[in-house]
């Protein structure tokens, strides 16, 4: 019997709200969810369609990439997850996709601006693009390259990850996190909606503004701050 049943499960159900919510194609996506108390983190198999899916199939690896537990190559993508979990502590998961709109801007090398209270109930910046892969990181060991490629852009930007769990990578496609891998999904279906929102306003009026920080303060706040007072208590 596995001892990461519990955690395949998980993984499985993650990877699974990903088509439902219209965020992956055929196979173009991963989601993942980690194991701090053993250091191994659960993800989806390579190249499996997702009605062909199963809970068994999720694959355990370590943060060294070397497999735990499974009979399948695990995903393509899982040296940049074992790199995010390696370096910031407090993710529980993380999900890739090449969401429409979300791919877009980032085939565009565009930062998401911030134009609507959507967005600010979520962020308080706009969505950070990271610019393309140098030539000597693509040559390399390209998968846990797209790792450092984040890092290395937060740092730059000095971001917080905790604050802001979602980046572009430039010319390719969306990553986001969280604490658990649900709020991973979640954040991966904003940056979607929010994505095409952004899209579409500069269709109508490509001089739309940034929205202005009051609003930006009154959504974040209202939500997240110490007085918040959205929801039920």
């Amino acid at each position: 019997m596995s001892d990461f049943k519990e955690l395949k499960q998980k993984v499985y159900a993650a990877n699974m709200r990903l088509p439902e919510l219209g965020l992956v194609l055929f196979t173009f996506g991963n989601a993942s969810a980690v194991d701090r108390a053993n250091n191994v983190f659960g993800i989806k198999p390579s190249g499996v369609p997702y009605e062909d899916l199963r809970p068994e199939d999720i694959v355990i690896v370590d943060f060294e990439n070397n497999i735990v537990e499974g009979d399948m190559r695990p995903s393509s993508d899982t040296k940049t997850h074992a790199v995010l979990y390696k370096n910031w502590g407090n993710i529980g998961g993380i999900v890739h996709t090449h969401s429409t709109y979300g791919t877009a801007w980032a085939q565009s090398q565009r930062d998401i601006p911030i134009m609507g209270t959507t967005h600010a109930d979520h962020l308080t910046t706009d969505i950070p693009c990271a610019p393309p892969m140098e030539d000597s990181m693509i040559e390399g060991n390209y998968e846990h390259q797209t790792g450092l490629q984040i890092l290395q852009e937060f740092e730059k930007r000095g971001i917080s990850y905790e604050e802001v769990e979602m980046v572009l990578l430039g010319n390719h496609a969306p990553f986001t996190w969280g604490r658990s891998i649900d709020k991973a999904v979640y954040n991966s279906a904003v940056l979607e909606e929010v994505a095409k929102m952004a899209y579409l306003s500069l269709q109508i009026n490509p001089e739309a503004p940034r929205l202005k920080d009051s609003l930006i303060n009154k959504h974040w706040e209202r939500k997240h701050g110490k007085d918040s007072y959205y929801g039920q208590e």
